[in-house]
């Protein structure tokens, strides 16, 4: 099968994702052999092409917002055509403390699509049969790749922000993520802010009915209740601790950030706010998002790459070059 395959972290601008011809993949034991039909670019892939995940498997196959068909390992519940996704979190050990506790997205041992094993840059890919969902006839291939981890990772984000409806929310950065949830909190009723660099992303902001847009350097025009930040940036997290009313909370969606800087806990963060972090999703997440989008008719604005131009779709991601998400077809 042709398949984008990592053998060393290095910058995108090096175009470092080899598209060549690897073995043909058997499904193991629990495991379902899918083909793929698409398959979502997200900033994390770009963070570990780069190397600034560390390696966990030399000549790795990134991806890991599959759509795809299953052709072998069927189950009663997964039979032969099924559609369905594949998320970031892959696998979990189902025993220790926090799978136990119901909090599986931070499992001790987990196993994540395209990381620690590979993903769905590829024409077939495998993955564990309880840990794929079925995909609501609403959502197209297209639009639901991107659904499967910017769209499930923004929706776990509002509720580790604990945002309610009607609530004035702040969104910090307007990517593929963002542009996700300002649908659920439109739903919501929720006042949508949005602070962001790119000039398209802000304009497409506008479209999508925020309440007030900016630039990164601007500061919204009242007190936001909750704030989520998707830019791997520490100056944007305080920009939205600085927006924030007295005992609003502030959720980092990033598995990466690059520092946080000093800052003045006075002014920023006295005042019971709050300051917390997002770490992967469950799939009572996944679930829940999946029945929310086909629900409200979510529709992602997408840019489509062939898998030979795998390396071109990261590189936009890092340019912010395209607003939405990027999806690659094999």
């Amino acid at each position: 099968m042709k398949a984008a395959v990592l053998a060393s972290p290095q910058s995108v601008t090096q175009r470092p994702l080899r598209v060549t011809d690897v073995a043909d993949l058997s499904p193991s034991s629990g495991q379902v052999l899918l083909r793929v039909r698409a398959c979502g670019v997200c900033r994390t892939d770009l963070h570990i092409v780069e190397g600034e995940l560390p390696p966990k498997q030399e000549h790795i196959i990134p991806g890991h917002q599959i759509v795809g068909e299953v052709i072998d390992g069927a189950t009663a519940e997964l039979k032969v055509g099924s559609r369905v996704g594949v998320c970031w979190l892959g696998g979990t050990d189902g025993t220790c403390r926090y799978c136990r506790s119901g909090s599986e997205n931070l499992c001790d041992a987990p196993t994540f699509t395209g990381y620690t094993v590979h993903g769905g840059y590829a024409e077939y890919a495998l993955a564990r049969a309880d840990f794929v969902f079925p995909l609501p006839a609403a959502l197209d291939d297209l639009h639901a790749a991107p659904l499967l981890c910017a769209g499930i990772i923004g929706f776990r984000s509002l509720r580790v922000a604990g945002v309610q409806r009607g609530e004035r929310v702040g969104l910090f950065g307007f990517g593929s993520s963002a542009h996700l949830a300002i649908a659920v909190l439109q739903a919501w009723n929720c006042e949508v802010h949005v602070s962001t660099r790119g000039e398209s992303h802000r304009r497409l902001a506008v479209s999508l009915g925020a309440t007030w847009v900016g630039s990164e350097a601007e500061k919204p025009p009242v007190e936001l209740d909750r704030a989520i930040t998707f830019a791997p940036s520490g100056d944007v997290v305080i920009a939205a601790l600085a927006s924030l009313r007295k005992g609003g909370v502030v959720a980092i969606n990033a598995i990466h950030l690059d520092r946080i800087p000093q800052f003045d806990y006075d002014t920023l963060l006295w005042g019971e706010r709050q300051l917390r972090s997002v770490a992967n999703m469950t799939r009572a997440d996944a679930h829940d998002f999946l029945q929310v989008a086909a629900q409200i008719g979510l529709r992602p604005k997408v840019t489509v790459f062939s898998l030979d131009r795998v390396n071109d779709a990261l590189l936009a991601i890092k340019n912010d070059s395209i607003d939405g998400a990027a999806v690659v077809v094999p």
